[in-house]
């Protein structure tokens, strides 16, 4: 179903679907959140004249500490993905006159540890604890008014959750 919709209204972002090799998904616990749906997939916005698979690569590192040499891409969506805020949501991008957002994602596949995930390798910490989980139980996690985009990167990206021999 295509609507139609003015990607000016909506805030460009990414969103990154990180894998580790047993293909569960990396899940991050909002730092300061609480309550129910308090984790997600790394996301965030796009800096002017960064194209969405360089943006996925900065917030990937920027929320995770996992480095771009340490991964591989499996593959990304091929259409942007779009959801509304709800109308008491108060976060900056409705104040400025955004009424959601439009996000490209990205599945990578962790080639290294756990180790190598540092939450705290950016000045500004995304999430306060992660853990591994699975593609499709993500959907459950996440607020509701992104829901339908999780349940969307479930379907797309569920052949990269499949254990390779």
């Amino acid at each position: 179903m295509t609507t139609s919709r003015d990607p000016n209204d909506y805030r460009a972002c990414v969103g990154v679907v990180l894998f580790n090799k047993n293909r569960e998904v990396f899940l991050g616990h909002r730092n300061g959140a609480i309550g129910d749906y308090v984790w997600q997939f790394p996301q965030g916005g796009m800096d002017k004249g960064e194209a969405p698979r360089e943006a996925a690569l900065r917030e990937l590192q920027e929320e995770t500490g996992v480095l771009p040499s340490q991964v591989t891409e499996l593959g990304s969506t091929d259409d942007w993905l779009y959801y509304e805020f709800p109308t008491d949501f108060k976060h900056s991008e409705k104040a400025r006159g955004k009424i959601g957002q439009r996000q490209k994602w990205f599945a990578f596949l962790l080639q290294g540890s756990d180790d190598q995930i540092d939450l705290e390798a950016d000045d500004e910490v995304e999430f306060s604890d992660w853990r591994w989980g699975t593609l499709k139980g993500a959907v459950d996690l996440i607020v509701p008014f992104k829901r339908n985009v999780y349940e969307r990167i479930a379907c797309e990206f569920e052949a990269f959750s499949k254990p390779h021999e």
